[in-house]
Parts: structure tokens; sequence; C-alpha cells
């Protein structure tokens, strides 16, 4: 058997190189790259094996641990998880910068491989600079504060583990059910250090969807349930994109006659305009979608994990007297809220459902009430997304205009605040590419550095990132990431003066407004100083007349470019949403807050049957 000396950084960048995927009968590396940020823990070993094979395999150099790790995951989550980047990062604070990053990856069900440098396996210069020394641990470092948010962790100790651990982490990486990060701990002296490995192990490998196929006792209960459904319901979670099941869904629905309700991660499964379409569900719904969730018998939820988001904190899906079947690809999910279970593939399991139903029904009266209530709820949305003159404008009034001007070449991104809210319930998202909300782990910081990875996977489509001034002065150094590497996004930053939407909620459980909002000896922050300081074009629209025109000279400018518009704090939408639980003081001498909390004990006690 031929085999190779080489380093285990060495080794770990031939494997990556070799691990190919097939996408649309075009075959690809798996790996689009590396972003790495080095340090003393990663330059002399991933570092110099990055170097040898840069040909082949990309590094980019970010300016945040985070927001590299954050582009990266956005990256998988616009590839439909079909390609992958890892990053790595030196030992210490460059590895706990990811941890974050992680913990997004795990609750989105998003693959990434990290790869942070750490200590020396041998021990022999303990402790070596950013060390975390545990007292009564050796073993223990930083990076092992990345297992609870890896779906795979390992620390390699020796060369030749890569040979057990490195095609497990790719089956984790490729595998839809158990998809999520994957962090491999590399001692920066086991990283330089060489090892044989079998030639054959780094031969070329081919990645290919696997598509889950149902049970058939599962699959004779599901089709029984719909059956027996008077008013079904389905609820189209990220699942549906990920297995591309945008027209296995909107087949399955239109010859059922089913209405369709989105997730934030499931928006544009259906463009908005499907006859089936009645749009957001939950707490961020439609007024459409959460009253066909309460006069609903069943619900059918596809590749969704029922976040409280989605559910009303459980008091709208499922509600009493309606059934629940979930379709869905991963076990854990499957089991939530005594549903009934049809593991499968998104898409192959609604196939197999639709031959195992009796033939279509003509449209029926549930589906004609549900299109009446959505352009009762279109109007509602018009209304809602009107200039209000002589108001500073709202952040529904601000999308509304970048929503018409972007069209159908755009997609907007955004993680966190209110906005995620005002674009679930009103951004008309023409299809599955529209829309890139990160509202899993609503992690500010996300939104430039989500758009900086979405646009490396669809670099042929205007990237449009609405952000915050609290989540921008967060995270903006990827602006200047995204003009190193020549990938144009048009930023707009709407600026509120601190944290309006945490402010309104709470107001809302009865207290002041306290240590969100800045007040006037907070210092004006210059963002478009700031901007064109990162490299950036940028310019202030003073209202809501002259965003559109800034908008569509962003949209045109050779480089990322920053438009800035102040925005009203206290406005949002108030139609469409559910309950959203959110637990409020049982003993103040504030009688706003005695007031809010026996409003939320009604809401608490009035608990569902069926949970």
């Amino acid at each position: 058997m031929k085999r190779l000396r080489l380093t285990t950084a060495q080794a770990i960048v031939r494997y990556l190189v070799a691990q190919r995927v097939r996408i649309d009968s075009t075959e690809l590396p798996l790996f689009a790259g590396v972003f790495a940020i080095f340090g003393h823990g990663n330059v002399a070993g991933l570092g110099e094996a990055l170097q040898a094979e840069r040909n082949r395999l990309p590094t980019w150099r970010a300016h945040n641990e985070q927001a590299m790790a954050h582009a990266a995951i956005a990256f998988a989550k616009a590839s439909r998880r079909r390609r992958l980047i890892a990053c790595t990062t030196s030992i210490g604070p460059g590895a706990t910068n990811m941890v974050t990053a992680a913990a997004l990856a795990h609750v989105n069900r998003l693959p990434v491989l990290l790869l942070p440098g750490d200590t020396f396996a041998n021990r022999d210069p303990d402790p070596v600079l950013q060390q975390v020394e545990h007292f009564g641990d050796p073993t223990i470092t930083a990076n092992d504060c990345f297992r609870p948010v890896s779906r795979y962790w390992d620390r390699i100790v020796r060369p030749e583990q890569l040979l057990a651990s490195l095609p497990q982490a790719l089956s984790v990486l490729t595998d839809p059910a158990d998809c999520g990060p994957v962090t491999l701990a590399l001692p920066q002296d086991v990283q330089a250090e060489a090892g044989e490995f079998p030639a054959a192990f780094f031969e070329p490998h081919l990645h290919e969807p696997v598509r889950l196929g149902p049970d058939a006792q599962q699959l004779r209960a599901a089709a029984a349930l719909i059956t027996g459904a008077q008013k079904p319901l389905i609820v189209a979670g990220g699942g549906v994109l990920y297995s591309e099941a945008n027209e296995a869904l909107a087949a399955f629905a239109t010859a059922r006659a089913i209405p369709v309700c989105e997730t934030q991660a499931g928006k544009g499964a259906l463009p908005w305009d499907h006859p089936c379409n009645v749009g957001a569900v939950g707490v961020t719904g439609t007024g459409a979608a959460n009253a066909l969730a309460a006069e609903a018998d069943l619900i059918i939820a596809i590749g969704t994990r029922l976040a409280d988001f989605t559910t009303g904190s459980g008091r709208l899906l499922p509600r009493a007297g309606c059934r629940l079947l979930s379709l869905n690809v991963c076990r854990h999910d499957l089991v939530k809220r005594g549903a009934t279970a049809l593991q499968a593939d998104a898409r192959r399991g609604l196939e197999e459902l639709a031959s195992a139903l009796s033939p279509a029904r003509s449209k029926g009266a549930w589906l004609a009430a549900a299109q009446a209530r959505i352009q009762e709820w279109n109007a509602a949305r018009d209304a809602a997304v009107a200039a209000r003159n002589g108001h500073t404008p709202s952040d529904a009034e601000v999308l509304d205009v970048a929503n018409r001007v972007v069209g159908t070449r755009g997609t907007v991104v955004c993680a966190a605040g209110g906005l995620p809210g005002e674009l679930h319930k009103l951004w008309r998202a023409d299809g599955p590419d529209a829309y890139h909300v990160e509202y899993g782990y609503s992690c500010m910081g996300y939104e430039i550095a989500g758009g900086l990875g979405v646009k490396m996977a669809q670099p042929a489509r205007d990237i449009v990132v609405l952000v915050g001034d609290g989540s921008y002065l967060m995270m903006n150094s990827e602006i200047a990431t995204s003009i190193a590497l020549g990938l144009k996004l048009t930023i707009v930053l709407l600026d509120n003066r601190g944290f309006g939407c945490i402010n309104r909620l709470q107001q809302a459980c009865g207290g002041d407004a306290f240590n969100n909002l800045l007040d006037d000896a907070s210092p004006r922050v210059d963002f478009v100083a700031h901007a064109r300081a990162l490299g950036a074009i940028a310019e202030k629209a003073d209202n809501l007349a002259a965003l559109e025109p800034a908008l569509r000279r962003a949209l045109a400018a050779d480089r990322t470019a920053v438009v800035v518009i102040e925005t009203d704090p206290a406005h949002s939408t108030a139609a469409g949403g559910a309950w959203w639980n959110v637990p409020v003081a049982e003993i103040s001498a504030s009688e706003r807050v005695q007031r809010a909390f026996a409003d939320y004990r009604g809401h608490v006690d009035d608990s569902p049957d069926a949970t």
C-alpha cells in the first residue's frame, strides 16, 4: 500500500481538497475555501499547509473570527447545505470568538468546519501564550467551550487519529439529519508533526444528496390523517429549502387545496403571490396565517423545528382539537408537541405522500377562505408600509422601499432586533433565494458577515443587508473584507439610536424605557464617515423620499455601498402576530408591571390541551 508522509495540517488540507460534490450534474469542490485568521497556534501548521494548496483550496483573510464563521455558515445556508467553508484560528481568543457562531450553526442545523488551534499536546512549554489553564484538569482548554455547540467534536493529539476523525466529521457535515457544526481542535505541535497516511485516504470522494424515504407504516398513518382532515394547514420550514422541495410542495399544496404558511427559515418556499401561500406564521406572522392556524384541524409541519416564534409559544400550534403531523428528516424534531411522525427527506416525503393519497380533490371552501384572508392581509400589509408623512420612517416603511427597489434579482439578509419580525410578515419573497434571515439564534452581528457569505454562494444576485445601528456597531469589520474580496454588498443601516426592539418589549412588559435607547449625552455616530473609512461608498438618506434614489445608487455602485437612514424606535407593525411567552415580574411596585403580569398570567393559564 502506497503511503504518504505528511504533517497533520497537510493531511487535513489534502483531505479537504479531495472532497467533491455533485450539484445539478456539475461536480464541484465540497469546500469552497477556508477563512483563516492566523496566529501562533495555527500559522506554522495549518498556515503552511494552506499556502501550499492555495490554488486548489483558496484561503481568505477576514477581520473577526466570529464574523468569518458567520460568513461560512451563511454560505452553507445559501448553498442549501451542499457546499461548505472551513474556518481556522489561533488558540485562545481567536478560538473562543467562534463559539457564538458555532452555537448559531447548531441551532440552525447548518454545517461549518471549525479548526481552532490548541495548546501543546506534549505540554512541554505549558502554559503557552493565550492558554486557559484548568487547575484541576490539564486536558481542558478553551476549545472545550465548543463541545456543547458542536454536533461532532474531537481533539487531534496524534496524526493517525485523522484516519478515523475526518470521515466522521464529513459524515456529520453532509448528513441531512445530523447536519451542524464540527470542531476539530488542533494542538499546535501536532499540526506540525508528521505521520504516514495511506495514499488512498486522499483520493477524490464524491458526496451526493441522501434522500431518506418514509417508512411504509408511518406513510399510511400520515396519509390517513391528511385524508380525514377538513381544514389542513402546511407549515413550511427551512427543511423544504434544504431539500429543494419547493416544486414538490407547490404541486402537493395545489393538488390538495391546502394553504401553506412559512417559518422564518422557510420563507420563500412558495412565491409570496402563490395561490396557496398565506404568509408568515406565529409571533411574527400574518393575520391570515395565524387565523387559519386557529381554525385548522391538522397542521402539517414540514422541515421545521417548531420553535416558540413559530408555535406562538405553544398556544397557536397546535391548538386543542388540532392534530400535528411532522414531516422531518431529523428525529429530534419529529417528536415535538405530540406530533405524528413521518421521518423522511422533505421532497421525497411529499412525493411519496402524494402517491399514497387518493386522487386530488378540487379547490374547496377551505382554500377559498384562506385566499380571502390573504387578500385582507395584503391590504393590512400595504397600510403598514405606507409612508407616514411628517414622521420619522418606521422599519416597515424602509423595508418596503428596499423590497420594491431590489426586485427579483435581490436577496435580503438580516438577523436580529425588530427587523426580522417586520421582514417575516411584510417582505414579499418571490422565491427561495430572495430571503435570508437568521432567526434561530437571533444573533446580532450576523448581518454583514452573513451577507458576505450569501454573496460568495450567489455572486450573481444583489445582496441587500438590512441592519440596525446596534448590530452594525457590534460587528461591521467584514465591510472591509467584502471590498478586499471584491464581493459587493448593499447595506441599509437603520439608525434608531439604540436597541429599539428590546425597548418596545421592555415597555410591553410594563417597564419604563431603561438602558436600551441612547440618551442625548451619547455621541452621534457618523455612520457614513465610518463606512467610508472601511472603504465603502456611503451616503445618508435624510428622509423616506430620499431613500429610493440613494438605494438605486448603492445598487449600481462598483463596490460595497452603505445607505444610512434614521428610523423611529417606537413604531412597529401591530397586525398579525401571535402571543410570545416573555415572563413578567410577579412582584413589582410599578402598577404598569402589575397590569402586565395580570395579562401575562391570563395567557399562561390559557394552556392548550395538545402539548
